[in-house]
This record gives C-alpha cells, structure tokens and sequence, in this order.
C-alpha cells in the first residue's frame, strides 16, 4: 500500500529526461520509453519530458500521440557572457513561434543556464533581470522558468541572485553532478543553496547526477553522488535548521535514516507531516530531471519506501 505522505513527496518528482546522459536516447525511443512509463503504474511519479530546444522539432515530427507532449524546455543559449543575451533572444523567439503554432509539444516550463559572472564588479542579478524581461516579451510569458545559477556562485553573489529570482518570480535550478568529478557540487555548496533559496522563497529543481535516492559512492565512476531524497528533505528542514544541520542531510548516506509512516516523513529524529511536505513541493523543491524512471523506482521499492510491483 502507497503511504500518503509518500505520494505527497513524490508525486510527480521526476522529469523525464532520457534524451540526456548517461542514457543518451534518441528522440524515437526516449518518447517511446516516456509514453510507456506514463501508461504505467509509476505514471504518478512523473512530470514533464525535458528537451533541448535543438532537439524539439524532431520531437514534433515523430510525434504521434493524441494528446501534446508535455515539455520542460531547455533554452539552448551561449555560455559565454559577451553572447548569452542574444542567444537567449534568438532561443526565445524560436520557442515562442513553436509554442504558438506547434500542436504536437506543449511547452510548459523553460530552463535557462545562466552565464558566469566574469568579474568581481559585475552583479550576478543583472541576467535574471534581463531574461524575465525578455521572456514577458515573447510567447513564453508565464510559462515557470527555471534558471541555472553557475556552479561557483555562493556567498553574497548567491544570496544576490535568489534575491533577483525571488523579485523577478522566477525559480533556480540547481546542478548536481556530471560527467568528471569537480562537476559535483560540495555538500556545504548545496546545503547553501537550498537554505538560500528557502530563505528567498524561491523554489528550484535540480539535475544531473541524481540516479539514486540516497547520496553514495558510484561503483562505476568512483564519484560520490548526490541524493535526490537528500534534497527533498532538506528542502523540508531548510526553514528550521541550520545551514550546518541542513549539510548533515544532504551528506546522509544510510538509507535506513530516511522512513515514512502514515502520518510524517522522518529522518533520523525529526520528521516532516504530510501538509508540510505538500507546502514544500508545491513552494521548495519541484522536483528533478533523470534519464531513467525505473531506477529510482527500484531504489525507493529496495528501501520499503514504494510497495513491490504487482504480480
């Protein structure tokens, strides 16, 4: 049986995001593996399909269901801060024109990385405040956007940009992992974000490097990788503990420390009600992007989290 406060903190927790690594898709069968999850039982699990605008109209030529594709979307932008704003131009024109012609994706968020901040002079709030000024331009407008602070930004730049997301109404994306060692983000680094974030109220998803529940050292690579149910629980705490408490979460590697009952979530001794983990994923923490669905199902079913699959 689904506990509720498991469905409260899960429900539609991952984004779908086969066509990027370690799965590396091509669009005909990443559109026929998310078509197959969402016809199953783990349908409740998932929420958008991400995709880069480079690859979006392929996407709609090879798609044949009857009801759109519910796209996440990545802004396919410049990431050298001279070039970022015209590639964001021209990338928001060109989404736009196929959000209001296309039948076939319906684009229902955007992802946006944002450039370094090149200079001790510069402020890293002036590209939030250009890009929700451009995107009220086009047919984009409305849509949630999540963009994708640089991996070095903490401190007082960090505290200066969720300020700028916060005032602006949108929401950060916060980068996990990839594919060498240094693209993982210290456990201090994303203890500060999300007690940033909170702070602001500013609500993120995250990416990359998030294939388990629980942070571990990968088997494969080597690299200790962080944990998608680390980060929903922090998420949860960050208004109540400290950024130090919030880093012992993010850092936790025993499994058998996070639990559900019928009423709460728990973690070691505290725990988190079934209306506060609703709050938080409506306001915090919306979820994450993954290449593979049936992984994290395996993972939660092995910790007693999800019931075993029928039959």
């Amino acid at each position: 049986m689904l506990l509720p406060p498991v469905r409260a903190a899960f429900e539609r927790l991952i984004d779908y995001a086969g066509l990027f690594p370690p799965a590396a898709l091509d669009e005909r069968a990443a559109l026929d593996e998310y078509d197959a999850t969402v016809a199953g039982p783990n349908e409740w699990l998932v929420g958008r399909f991400v995709a880069p605008l480079s690859r979006l109209e392929t996407l709609a030529v090879l798609r044949d269901a009857e009801r759109p594709l519910p796209v996440t979307l990545i802004l396919d932008v410049d990431r050298d801060a001279r070039a970022w704003f015209d590639s964001l131009s021209a990338a928001a024109s060109h989404a736009g024109a196929i959000r209001r012609e296309g039948a076939e994706i319906a684009i229902q968020a955007l992802e946006i990385p944002l450039p370094p901040v090149q200079a001790a002079r510069e402020s890293p709030d002036a590209p939030i405040v250009q890009a929700s000024a451009l995107l009220e331009r086009t047919p984009l407008r409305g849509l949630p956007a999540y963009l994708e602070l640089p991996p070095s930004m903490s401190g007082e730049r960090l505290d200066t940009a969720m300020s700028a997301l916060a005032r602006t109404g949108m929401h950060a994306k916060l980068r996990c992992g990839g594919t060498a060692a240094d693209a993982f983000p210290s456990v201090e680094s994303v203890a500060e974000f999300i007690e940033a974030a909170a702070r602001h109220g500013v609500a993120f998803k995250a990416t990359a490097g998030l294939h388990h529940p629980v942070r571990h050292v990968d088997a494969t690579t080597g690299f200790t990788m962080h944990g998608f149910f680390n980060l929903l629980v922090a998420a949860a705490l960050a208004s109540d503990v400290s950024v130090s408490d919030l880093a012992c979460v993010v850092a936790e590697e025993d499994p058998q420390a996070f639990s559900f009952d019928r009423t709460s979530l728990r973690w070691r001794d505290r725990h988190v009600d079934i209306g506060e983990l609703g709050r938080m994923r409506a306001k915090a923490f919306h979820g994450y992007g993954s290449c593979s669905v049936q992984e994290p199902v395996d993972d939660l079913t092995g910790m007693g989290v999800l019931p075993p699959a029928a039959g």
